[in-house]
């Protein structure tokens, strides 16, 4: 997720401190909590991310853990094609092939399954 200003991108403390914002104002005023045991490396590894970028440890990890999320869920949520299956996809629509008997016949038990009920 880029912010972008008129002139340029937002730094990455402003583009945190946004994106906990952002996730605090969507979200009603009761909280949950999230608890998770970490290597001590790693923890020194966090904080210092969060030093680095201005802001606390637990907006630093709420605020990437968020980023991805939204990132994960975006990738999994859209389909790309390429142009090869773009044009088949749409082929396929636009000139679909006529229907073979077992689906002639899945049809028919279909629609007799339903007026029977």
């Amino acid at each position: 997720m880029a912010l972008r200003l008129m002139y340029g991108y937002l730094p990455d403390r402003i583009k945190t401190h946004y994106l906990v914002q952002q996730a605090m104002a969507s979200s009603p005023k009761q909280m949950a909590r999230l608890e998770a045991r970490v290597d001590p490396e790693i923890k020194a590894r966090l904080q210092l991310a969060a030093d680095l970028q201005g802001c606390t440890l637990t907006d630093f990890v709420v605020a990437s853990t968020h980023e991805a999320a939204l990132r994960i869920i975006e990738r999994h949520s859209s389909i790309v094609l390429d142009r090869q299956d773009s044009e088949a996809f749409v082929d396929s629509l636009l000139n679909p092939p006529q229907p073979n008997q077992a689906l002639i016949a899945a049809a028919t038990a279909y629609k007799q399954s339903v007026s029977s009920r």
